[in-house]
């Protein structure tokens, strides 16, 4: 009898910052099809509850694009559940995902320059936007614990 390879293996995480998900939109990026590419497999996606509170606040108060891309960017993460941190909710958002992902070794797809700075500056992998086209990763993929 020949041993499964993918049992006992945990499913790869990716965070999704708020940005990630209006990538879409932007560029006309299928990002679960590239995010299968980039990780070889099919990730599991992580939406942090404070990540689905901003994405409602700029569907509510963002300038009329930002609002409809919002809207559509909700729509399309209808179906993920979302992650509660269990953080302080006054707590900025990028300092929750840079908790998050350091504790759980959890890849983030980020377009936000800071932040990945920050979430390279401790190692955790950064996935984003090259050359408005496709998605890149940097950094190397862990075994992650599960959130």
């Amino acid at each position: 009898m020949t041993k499964n390879p993918n049992v006992g293996r945990r499913r790869v995480q990716v965070i999704l910052d708020s940005n990630a998900l209006l990538v879409p939109f932007q560029f006309n990026i299928d990002v679960f099809e590239e995010l299968k590419r980039v990780f070889n497999t099919n990730p599991e996606v992580v939406l942090l509850s404070p990540i689905k509170k901003e994405l409602e606040r700029l569907a509510e108060y963002g300038s009329p694009k930002m609002r409809k891309h919002a809207v559509q960017a909700l729509r399309l993460v209808e179906k993920c559940p979302v992650k509660d941190t269990g953080i302080d909710p006054a707590a900025p958002v990028d300092d929750v995902i840079l908790r998050i992902a350091k504790e759980r070794k959890i890849a983030v797809f980020t377009n936000d320059r800071a932040l990945r700075k920050r979430l390279r500056d401790i190692n955790v992998p950064v996935v984003y936007v090259r050359e408005k086209s496709h998605l890149e990763i940097e950094g190397r993929i862990q075994s992650c614990s599960n959130l």
